[in-house]
């Protein structure tokens, strides 16, 4: 039985949104094959060769997205327990130095680090460590800039 991904609702919608780009982007790719097929030249067949590479790599990440949204289980009401830090939290950190960060914990096909809060998968180092853990409670983890110390400041659902 092929395992369930939880994702939160906004992540779902990303992913469907990813979905539909994709099969857009299919459709020029195909386009742009055939055009290349019609007019190829046998001497000179090194686009048609990247096309088809291009077209194979697009064919590849739909099927992925819909093999994920096949099997996605959608966070809904609050993620959170109480204080404790669980899947679709929001949490709120501060470092040793003073430093805050927030960060949402999700599942891997909706990790991304570029939006705010980031969303941080809960197999990552970070998102292993803080699953679990309640407010209040301090983490030591191994940063690209050496070991750090995180202290939970709050959770939110």
């Amino acid at each position: 039985m092929p395992r369930e991904v939880q994702l939160t609702r906004d992540g779902y919608e990303r992913l469907l949104r990813e979905l539909e780009q994709e099969r857009e982007r299919l459709s020029e790719a195909t386009r742009i094959l055939q055009e290349l097929m019609e007019s190829s030249d046998d001497y000179d067949d090194s686009g048609l060769e990247d096309a088809k590479r291009e077209k194979a790599r697009i064919e590849a990440r739909i099927s992925t997205l819909e093999d994920t949204l096949s099997r996605a289980a959608i966070l809904e009401g609050s993620a959170s327990k109480g204080d404790l830090v669980t899947l679709g939290a929001v949490v709120n950190l501060e470092d040793d130095h003073g430093g805050k960060l927030q960060v949402r914990v999700v599942s891997p096909a909706e990790a991304s680090v570029l939006e705010v809060p980031m969303k941080i998968s809960d197999e990552s180092p970070m998102g292993k460590a803080l699953l679990g853990r309640k407010r209040g409670e301090k983490l030591l983890l191994d940063t690209p800039k050496g070991k750090r110390e995180f202290k939970i400041v709050s959770v939110e659902a």
